[in-house]
């Protein structure tokens, strides 16, 4: 049986808008109804369990996205072996050696949670060729077959064939030039890099022993003093951040002599960025891909482009290849030849402290959402959704007062030593210091508007006394 580990990390840039350090692109619905983490987990079941068994997967994901994560799978009703949190970013070398020293016995099907794969009995015929490799010992990597001369792969030189499927890994090599990338589609030998793996648990140990024992050590540090928490399971923070960082290509495919290559034409995309996104999308006669989420797109003599609507019309004139997303608190415009360069923006962002990127005007949590809907000097309004049966944590604020007003459903507010139910069009409100409440004690969502006051209104303001989900 093979146990697919999904990495679910991912900083959120380069689909910046719509993508957010705190809601990054493996939980956005992009080329389907579903997102992608629930694309992969949904991929899995439609393999032919006569051909090869499949296990629960096991997920690895940044801490500050766990509760995204369960709700996402709970939503499709499907459970994983176990989600493993990170509590920093280590890059996939140490990810994948915390899902192989919790699971030494296994062989791991490592898959990145944001990747299309189109052809699914293609994928699994390359699976199936895989393992027979991984069970000699061998590790393997997924080589795309290559449709163009891409300059933004990795690319993955084939040597001496060992079966119709397999062959030795020759070399690893860089993102190329683009006289080199034609080079490369010329001469066949050449596949795209996938970040894709799979190989036996306890051999990908011994390799990470030999070429990065000091990654190891740190890993099995951190998983030997785990904790559960809810659904999750805790790495230890402190050793863990020790841990250096690196990519399972630098740490040990590169230096392997035991690496194999399996090629794979599934129409795969790793939707890297506002120009990937657009080729796997279904596109018009004018070849424009247009996105409506609660907004509109009408165009006039434009071809070739991307655009977006996710609340406000927008309608374009004479474009060519150009990517426009609209979210509910930015515009992104682009020649859709620089779209890389989105990362200059966030990381111009970044050094402002600004919002924009890392979370949405819509924030979720693991009791609902909130929406900022407006905010001024010493002011902010706030929608808040809360689920049936959920709550928010007890706490206090040091610098803000809150008026509460329902919009919708019930809402059990414990103020001070005071305890109220409030149904629509009632309200509370909670002064400065005390320590307060909010629960949706019903069985249909709870909305309401909140009104904040004060000197600091920002959410590090957030005294938490008691916590359900393990956030104090």
């Amino acid at each position: 049986m093979i146990l697919p580990v999904i990495l679910s990390g991912g900083s959120g840039t380069r689909l910046w808008p719509y993508s957010r350090s705190l809601y990054p692109k493996q939980f956005l619905p992009l080329v389907s109804d579903q997102t992608m983490i629930q694309e992969t987990m949904h991929r899995l079941t439609h393999f032919d369990s006569d051909k090869i068994e499949i296990d629960s997967p096991l997920i690895i994901c940044n801490e500050a996205h766990r509760f995204i994560v369960a709700e996402q799978l709970r939503s499709i009703n499907l459970t994983p072996k176990d989600i493993i949190l990170e509590p920093f970013g280590r890059n996939t070398a140490p990810a994948i050696a915390l899902a192989a020293l919790a699971q030494p016995d296994a062989v791991l099907l490592v898959l990145p949670a944001d990747h299309v794969i189109k052809n699914i009995t293609a994928f699994q015929e390359s699976v199936i060729a895989a393992k027979k490799q991984a069970l000699e010992g061998k590790l393997v990597t997924f080589g795309i077959v290559p449709t163009s001369a891409e300059t933004g792969y990795g690319y993955v030189k084939a040597g001496a064939a060992i079966d119709t499927m397999s062959s030795v890994v020759e070399q690893f090599v860089e993102k190329p030039d683009q006289t080199t990338a034609n080079q490369y589609l010329a001469s066949g030998k050449y596949l795209w890099n996938s970040g894709m793996f799979l190989f036996k648990a306890s051999r990908y140990i011994e390799e990470l022993e030999r070429c990065h024992p000091q990654m190891l050590h740190s890993c099995r540090q951190a998983i030997d003093n785990v904790e559960r928490d809810l659904d999750f399971t805790r790495i230890d923070a402190d050793t863990f951040q020790a841990c250096p960082e690196d990519s399972i290509d630098y740490a040990v495919m590169e230096k392997t002599e035991d690496a194999v290559v399996v090629p794979l034409q599934a129409g795969w995309n790793d939707i890297g960025s506002w120009s990937a996104l657009w080729e796997a999308s279904e596109q018009d006669e004018s070849g424009n891909v247009l996105k409506k989420g609660s907004g509109d797109v009408i165009t006039l003599d434009s071809n070739g482009c991307y655009v977006q609507a996710e609340h406000k019309l927008i309608a374009t004139i004479g474009l060519e290849n150009t990517v426009i997303v609209e979210t509910d608190d930015s515009i992104m415009v682009a020649d859709k030849n620089r779209v890389q360069d989105v990362k200059t923006i966030v990381n111009q962002l970044k050094q402002e402290n600004r919002n924009e990127s890392s979370l949405h005007r819509k924030v979720y949590r693991p009791w609902g959402y909130y929406d900022s809907i407006d905010c001024g000097e010493r002011f902010q309004v706030k929608r808040i959704v809360v689920n049936p049966g959920a709550q928010l944590s007890l706490q206090m604020h040091h610098h803000r007062a809150e008026h509460w007003i329902v919009v919708q459903g019930t809402a059990q507010v414990r103020c001070g030593e005071k305890n109220m139910l409030l149904s629509e069009n009632q309200s509370a409100y909670i002064p400065l210091g005390e320590v307060h409440q909010l629960s949706n004690p019903g069985k249909f969502p709870l909305e309401i508007i909140e009104v904040q006051s004060g000197s600091y209104l920002g959410e590090d303001d957030i005294v938490r006394l008691e916590d359900v989900y393990g956030r104090e």
